[in-house]
């Protein structure tokens, strides 16, 4: 049997219930936050939350898996683009989604989706630079260098989201081209 799309509603409720959280943990920790100031910020009733989540954890779980998996095919569909373009799409992604990756960055996070984003970028880089290279994806030295670009990648969109998105896009696609071609060209 099938299963039935969520109908608009229903979207715009999760979708809520998921801003609700994200900037809620922009302020405070995850075993801190109730369902009663979700389902506030939401301007939704408890009743309501109930019937799509289990408790917080069980909407924080569902924010991860879901940024995970738009991410992770997103990436997908770009992954043989030229850098600049690559990062131009990811980019316009997280600015669609700056709620979510406040909450990803914040010093309250939990930091589990950060790691999870951090080993999503560093497997593309990898996979990337293996097939680029026809190199063992088990290479050490492949291994070291994806981690690097991951993190350098993802320190320079930190840094722009703690600042509250303040430089326009293109400068970051610009800056985060310009440093990952540099790191790409020591393979």
């Amino acid at each position: 049997m099938s299963e039935k799309a969520p109908d608009r509603r229903t979207q715009r409720t999760r979708k809520a219930l998921f801003d609700a959280l994200a900037e809620l943990l922009t302020e405070k920790q995850l075993h801190k936050v109730t369902v009663q100031e979700i389902s506030d910020k939401a301007q939704v009733n408890r009743v309501t939350f109930y019937n799509h989540f289990l408790d917080v954890y069980d909407l924080y779980d569902k924010i991860e898996e879901n940024t995970l998996v738009e991410l992770g095919l997103l990436v997908l569909q770009l992954e043989e683009l030229p850098a600049q373009e690559f990062f131009k799409h990811i980019i316009e992604y997280i600015n669609d989604n700056r709620t979510i990756f406040k909450m990803i960055f914040s010093p309250n996070a939990t930091g589990q989706l950060r790691y999870k984003l951090n080993k999503l970028i560093e497997g593309v880089f990898r996979q990337i630079q293996t097939e680029k290279l026809k190199a063992d994806i088990n290479d050490k030295k492949l291994e070291y260098i994806s981690c690097y670009r991951a993190q350098g990648c993802l320190a320079v969109i930190s840094k722009w989201v703690l600042e509250d998105f303040r430089e326009p896009n293109d400068f970051i696609i610009k800056a985060i081209s310009s440093l990952d071609s540099s790191l790409e060209s020591s393979f």
